[in-house]
């Protein structure tokens, strides 16, 4: 009896735990700023308490924003050897009945993608260049002149350059899954627009995790995509819910989550704060470029690392 007494009494702390949370600090909303704070300003107000924005005018001086089209980048980096994720339905890194699937990441000209993206050529499967390898330097540095290979004011904000710069193009149909970085996340969108469901690391409790494993999308020659498995692998912990149709039945504590939804269009960032997690879909053709700077370890990280073990620990809530 004891034991079910302390069990309940933990479960009513982690649901009361994102209630609390929602009325002391967070925004109903992700609001929109309409210019960079100082470096100073912005870590007090946004990336101490770990709260996303929307910042317009933040790279209004980019080259890229006019000049990143299909005929410029053809010109450009046309020629260029590119790593793309392709999948059979859009969905790359995300669960797939038992398996957590990867996709098979194809080696291919630049002008052989915008081919597919523009409908020139018809391909079985979407493609998307999502490699989050600093991509944009490693194999596109040629369009480093066009950007900032780091925002400065974050730079200063947070004392050290950004781990990774990645390049962002896809087709309509790809979505990235529900996930958590452990980065602050400078994400600024040069052409179309993004969609982005976020929730804050608070509602940990009532997002599910279970173990996969994993696998990757290989296309056969008739052009249907097998799934096969990596061999002498540790299952991976993913979450299997997708918030555009979430599964109530089966994930009933996630009525208590409370996604927020934003839309960032050509030329406005969104400042993804760490452990936040996130779902993104975008529109035909979109191209983004991010900043991935390391989180702090500290305290909100020991914090978190706490309330993920113990959601991970009682089970539903």
């Amino acid at each position: 009896m004891a034991e079910n007494i302390t069990l309940d009494a933990v479960k009513k702390c982690l649901r009361d735990f994102p209630l609390e949370a929602r009325e002391l600090y967070l925004n109903k909303t992700v609001p929109c700023l309409e210019q960079p704070l100082s470096p100073l300003e912005f870590y007090r107000e946004w990336i101490g308490p770990n709260k996303p924005c929307v910042i317009r005018n933040a790279f209004s001086h980019w080259p890229a924003l006019s000049k990143w089209n299909p005929s410029h980048l053809r010109e450009v980096v046309g020629s260029k050897v590119i790593s793309v994720a392709v999948t059979p339905n859009g969905y790359a890194d995300a669960v797939n009945q038992d398996r957590f699937v990867m996709p098979e990441e194809r080696l291919m000209t630049f002008s052989s993608l915008l081919d597919v993206v523009e409908g020139k050529v018809e391909s079985r499967g979407v493609f998307y260049v999502q490699k989050q390898c600093s991509n944009l330097t490693e194999e596109l540095p040629e369009l480093t002149g066009d950007v900032e290979t780091h925002i400065p004011w974050m730079s200063e904000a947070l004392g050290k350059l950004p781990d990774a710069v990645n390049f962002w193009l896809g087709e309509a149909s790809a979505v990235t899954s529900m996930h958590k970085d452990h980065y602050e996340n400078l994400y600024c969108v040069i052409t179309g627009e993004k969609h982005f469901i976020l929730l804050p690391p608070s509602d940990r409790p009532f997002i599910p995790y279970e173990h996969y494993q994993p696998a990757v999308y290989r296309q056969r020659e008739d052009g249907d995509f097998d799934v096969v498995d990596v061999a002498d692998s540790d299952k991976v912990p993913w979450i299997p819910l997708d918030p555009l149709k979430p599964d109530l039945e089966l994930y009933p504590d996630y009525r208590l989550a409370c996604p927020l939804h934003v839309t960032v269009k050509a030329g406005e960032m969104l400042y993804l704060p760490s452990l936040w997690f996130h779902h993104v879909r975008q529109s035909h053709g979109c191209i983004a470029v991010n900043f991935w700077y390391d989180m702090e370890y500290d305290i909100k990280y020991n914090y978190f690392q706490l309330v993920e073990s113990l959601a991970g620990a009682v089970g539903p809530l």
